[in-house]
């Protein structure tokens, strides 16, 4: 909350000094006025010298104030007003004189403009007024008489009675005023620290509670959960392709995404469950009270049917779905930390299960979480102590059986574990943020093997490196590459990079930069993503990889075989070549020549091969044809 800095807060405090000091000045004028015309009818004229005095200093004290002088005009009017009346008792009645009324008068006035010496100060002279006139009555000094009760009496204490009541009235009104501007001020404060708890409990974007509150509220479903023997459940869930579509239509595409699944989410859940945004494209979910498992897979497979509805962004339609890992309480955990932990490992092997898919947590995870981060910590080793090797797939032409390139196929000669495939560590590579020296050492060392059997005399043909999309966010991908082929004299030509076409829609100035620089690049697994002609068009594209899985079984699945028609019809009209994965037999061989597919890899020619095994393979040059 913001406070007031002191001198704004004294400034206003004079400013109502000044207006208080104003209309009391123009009441006491008033009193004066009818005062003295009752001591003039009377011919009382030492009053009436009193009253014009009084009221020729009120009207000095009212200037001194509209000129700013606040303090001088108070002490002025007050003084001179207390020894007025003081006068006038002694001459007049002493303590019978209705004047004495006007002391509880001025003191009022005192109270509410007047700071706390002065108003002492005028206490202080009031009573030893008071003692002296009673002294002087006592003594003798002074003989006082009240006069007898007339018109003239009734007017000097109404006019008094009017003075007083109005000070009283309005320091009541300032403190009417006070008090509301107080309660307005506390309301204000209240709402402050209620908007304030809000947002430190609720995500900016969905408004959704975030992980503080979602705690808070797994405790408390746990502790009752534990008295009456019932389940919690947390699920963690993961949109699969957010980041695809937050690179491709822009962060604020994302948000809108990330606020539509927010909103799906609370439609789908019950008033006692929570919904919880983690962060990025991650919710957590808090099911409060769990009859089974049964209960919570239902709930699951509510909330990937409602995500897989299709979602309106920029006036395209656009389809998502999410893994989901499940922890229950008290099987897979006794606290929320715990079973975060555990729905997280759950929700990854969702993951690993294909996406769009929720799985239960198992102990087994765990192991294999060990396992993993095991792994991650001989990654960081495993470069610097040579235990990366390549393996090199050939590429052939389909009909004449032609060797054209060959594809780079990292393997880890693990001292524990033996020959790993990429299957094993790719994963814990692009998480620790190692796959960019990776990467850079796979495409070095196949520069430089390539330039080995070209200097061997064997023919030339393409080498082919995959490229992580990772290594890409990086943003000198250009020049890394530039740097290997210089290194190693190999011509950009013989260069091939395998992209996936979620790159394609990452980052168009370092595909231009590639490009600019000679070497040729392939879309991998092409047809399981977005398959977006304009990029091919626009980054000049060489070649397409159809994926494996269209591939395999070809000749007995004519959906397969109506897809890679339309990809291979799809190339030849943009100019360019494809590539068929995974061919395992020879009637596929014979069926993709017939489809009008150009080059080929798998089995059936050969599997990855070390460097010296694919010497062997490119003399021999035995392919079927």
């Amino acid at each position: 909350m913001t406070r007031a800095h002191p001198l704004t807060g004294n400034l206003l405090e004079r400013r109502l000094q000044a207006r208080r000091l104003m209309q009391i000045a123009n009441v006491l004028c008033l009193v004066l006025l009818l005062i003295g015309t009752q001591t003039v009818l009377a011919h009382l004229w030492l009053d009436t010298a009193l009253v014009g005095l009084a009221l020729v200093a009120v009207l000095i004290g009212r200037r001194l104030n509209q000129c700013g002088l606040v303090d001088a005009s108070i002490r002025l009017v007050l003084f001179i007003l207390t020894a007025l009346v003081t006068i006038s008792l002694w001459f007049s009645q002493g303590l019978y004189s209705g004047a004495l009324l006007a002391y509880p008068g001025i003191l009022i006035v005192a109270g509410m403009v007047a700071p706390l010496r002065l108003f002492l100060g005028l206490l202080l002279s009031m009573l030893a007024a008071v003692a002296v006139l009673t002294y002087a009555a006592l003594s003798g000094l002074q003989h006082f008489e009240p006069l007898p009760m007339g018109v003239g009496r009734m007017i000097n204490v109404s006019s008094i009675l009017l003075m007083c009541a109005a000070a009283v009235w309005l320091l009541a009104s300032d403190l009417r005023k006070t008090l509301l501007r107080l309660q307005q001020e506390i309301a204000r404060v209240k709402d402050s620290e209620a908007s304030f708890t809000h947002l430190a409990q609720h995500d900016a974007l969905t408004n959704l509670p975030n992980r503080l509150l979602l705690r808070d509220r797994v405790d408390q479903a746990i502790g009752h959960a534990r008295r009456d023997g019932r389940q919690v459940a947390l699920l963690f869930l993961d949109l699969d392709n957010f980041k695809t579509i937050n690179d491709s239509l822009g962060h604020a595409a994302g948000d809108e995404l990330l606020q539509e699944v927010a909103r799906r989410l609370r439609e789908t859940l019950s008033d006692i469950d929570t919904v919880s945004r983690q962060g990025g494209d991650e919710f957590l979910v808090a099911l409060a009270d769990v009859d089974d498992l049964a209960m919570v897979s239902s709930l699951a497979g509510r909330m990937q049917r409602r995500l897989a509805q299709p979602f309106t962004l920029k006036g395209m339609q656009l389809v998502t779905s999410i893994s989901i890992g499940i922890a229950l309480f008290p099987g897979d955990g006794e606290d929320f930390d715990t079973l975060l932990r555990h729905a997280d490992m759950a929700m990854y092997q969702a993951k690993s299960a294909g996406r769009n898919a929720y799985c239960f947590f198992d102990e087994r995870m765990n192991a294999d979480n060990r396992e993993r981060l095991a792994l991650e910590l001989d990654l960081r080793q495993a470069l610097s102590r040579d235990e990366f090797v390549l393996h090199y797939q050939p590429i052939v032409d389909l009909r004449s059986g032609r060797l054209l390139a060959a594809e780079a196929l990292l393997r880890w000669r693990h001292p524990e574990f033996g020959l790993l495939g990429p299957d094993r560590f790719i994963g814990a590579a692009e998480r620790s943020g190692l796959i960019v020296e990776i990467g850079e050492w796979v495409l070095g060392e196949a520069c430089r093997q390539a330039m080995l059997w070209q200097a061997g005399g064997l023919p030339r043909f393409v080498m082919s490196v995959n490229l992580s999309a990772v290594q890409f966010r990086r943003g000198n991908l250009g020049e890394v590459v530039q740097a290997a082929l210089t290194r190693y004299g190999l011509s950009p030509s013989g260069l091939e990079l395998e992209l996936t076409e979620s790159i394609l829609l990452q980052d168009c100035e370092q595909l231009r930069q590639l490009k600019e620089l000679g070497v040729k690049l392939s879309i991998d697994d092409f047809g399981t993503g977005y398959s977006n002609l304009a990029y091919l068009q626009r980054f000049q594209v060489d070649k397409l990889k159809i994926d494996q899985s269209f591939v395999r079984g070809l000749g007995d699945n004519p959906q397969n075989q109506a897809i890679v028609t339309a990809i291979v019809q799809m190339a030849r009209s943009l100019g360019l070549h494809t590539v068929a994965e995974g061919i395992e037999d020879e009637a596929t061989r014979q069926l993709l020549v017939e489809l009008g597919c150009d080059q080929g890899q798998g089995y059936l020619f050969a599997r990855p091969l070390p460097a010296a095994e694919l010497n062997s393979f490119v003399t021999r040059q035995s392919l079927p044809v």
